[in-house]
Formats: structure tokens, sequence, C-alpha cells
């Protein structure tokens, strides 16, 4: 306990004294292996770029798409506590996965939200984009507008789950949306919980659901936002703004295919700055 507590004590004082200073991390890239061929580690106190790896180059977000379907929702100002029935359009028909919604489920908007946010429940954001006035087609439209207020300029949607490959973006991009979602303390609330227990009423049963990201999960990282996403076309990916050292840091790792790359790949960068703010404060003495 006594050993942690100097540790800690210890990066504390790294930090404070690094932070006065304008830290190269170029130097110290030598030292850090990042597996997903497109990365961006970004301090979103300063607005640095700490790291990139192809963050200019498109591609595929699979559910990572649900962090805009959540803003969209939330901005509608739409009543969250309104039931929503599961039908039929609602089904996947591009990848044909599953869900444990039933057809004729009865879910409030919130509830959905909560299910599409912690278990990337494809069924869910279909249904939250099917109750949006004007329907799915209005929903998308309102999802490409919201990207480009944002300045997501490389940035497109096709649908509201990720499930099609034509939702497309750059982890740059993805810094933004991370950093509008970081906004809305519902989204880091849902986002960030690591279980959900959802009742269906009108079917009788009773549905638990487990955050997608591992790290989540584990509950060791002190995570305001996250966001996982898988699609043949986009690989694994991973979204979340963390803190290190007690800053806040969003990193996107994109097109990974190994099961535990990207959350590999996030403890790697984690570690590494860590690493990096103890030997830049010895350089400097």
């Amino acid at each position: 306990m006594l050993k942690n507590l100097v540790f800690a004590t210890f990066i504390f004082f790294i930090h404070n004294v690094v932070h006065a200073q304008q830290l190269d991390y170029s130097k110290y890239y030598s030292q850090l292996t990042v597996k997903s061929p497109k990365a961006i580690v970004y301090d979103a106190e300063s607005g640095d770029i700490i790291y990139q790896k192809k963050a200019n180059e498109k591609s595929s977000i699979a559910s990572l798409t649900k962090l805009m379907t959540a803003m969209v929702l939330i901005d509608s100002n739409l009543d969250l506590d309104k039931k929503v029935t599961i039908t039929k359009s609602d089904f996947d028909k591009i990848k044909g996965t599953s869900s444990r919604l039933w057809l004729g489920s009865e879910l409030s908007r919130k509830e959905l939200l909560s299910i599409a946010l912690i278990a990337s429940d494809n069924r869910a954001a279909s249904a939250i984009s099917n109750s949006y006035p004007g329907g799915k087609k209005a929903f998308v439209q309102a999802m490409n507008v919201k990207a480009k207020q944002l300045g997501m300029d490389d940035t497109s949607f096709a649908d509201p789950t990720g499930l099609d490959k034509n939702n497309i973006s750059t982890a740059i991009d993805l810094v933004k949306m991370t950093q509008a979602a970081q906004q809305y303390p519902l989204i880091r609330e849902l986002s960030t919980s690591s279980y959900y227990e959802a009742h269906i009423k009108n079917k009788k049963i009773k549905l638990n659901y487990n955050n997608t990201n591992l790290l989540v999960r584990q509950g060791l990282w002190d995570i305001d936002i996250s966001k996982t996403g898988y699609i043949r076309e986009a690989g694994k990916c991973l979204i979340m703004q963390t803190k290190v050292m007690d800053k806040p840091i969003i990193m996107v790792f994109l097109k990974s295919y190994g099961k535990y790359t990207r959350t590999a790949d996030a403890k790697r960068v984690r570690k590494w700055l860590e690493n990096v703010h103890v030997q830049a404060n010895l350089a400097s003495n």
C-alpha cells in the first residue's frame, strides 16, 4: 500500500513538472508500439496530437457510429421515456446480426439508448432512428448535419447502427466526435456503465447486458467516454476519452483485427505516456 502511494505521489509530481514544459512526444515514438493500422492519441486539455498513425485516412467505423446516434437523439429533445416498439424494420438486413430484443418488444428511448451504447445492440439503435420524426432517413440526414457542424469533413453516415460499411470517418474526425459526445452527461454515464439490466414488461423478460469495452468492464481505468465497434470492413475499433496522470486523453484505434489488439494498444499507450513523463523529467534535471 505504502509503495503504491509513493509511486502515485511520484507520478503526480512528475506530471506537474513536465506539464509546465512543452513536451515533444515524437522523441519517444520509438518506445511505443501501436498495432492498430490507424490510430490517434490526443490531449483533450491542450488540443495537441500526441501520436498519430494514418489518422487522416478514411475507414469504415462500425458501431462507433452509435455515439453520433446518441447525440442526434438527445439533440432532438424527443421524450426519452416514451415507449418504442421493435418492428421488423429494425431487424438487420445488412449483416444478419441477431438481437435479444424480440419483435414487438416495448422499451423507452432511454432504455434503447442504454442498450445501444453499453451492449452496442443494433436493433436498439435502429428502433431509436425509426422513432424519429421522418423515420430513419431523416435521422441519418440529421447525423450528417451534426457531423458537418462538428467540422467532421471527412465523415459520412449511411445508417444509425454502423452495420453499413459506408459509415466512413477518420481518426482525427472521431476525436471531434468524442469531444462532442463528452459534453452529454447521459452519454458519458451510459457509455461507461459496465452493466445494464433491461426489463421488457410486455414480454415479461429480463435481459442483462455487459459493456463491449473490456477496459470498462474491468473497472480499472478512469474512462469518460467509450465505444467499440466491429464489422469485417472496419475491423475492431475503439474510441474513448480516459485520464492518464489526471490528463484527459482521447484514444482512437481503427482497423484492428486481433481479439485484444485495440485494448492492448490502449494499455501500451497509457504505459508509454507515463514512462515518457518520467524520462522527460529526469532529462530536465
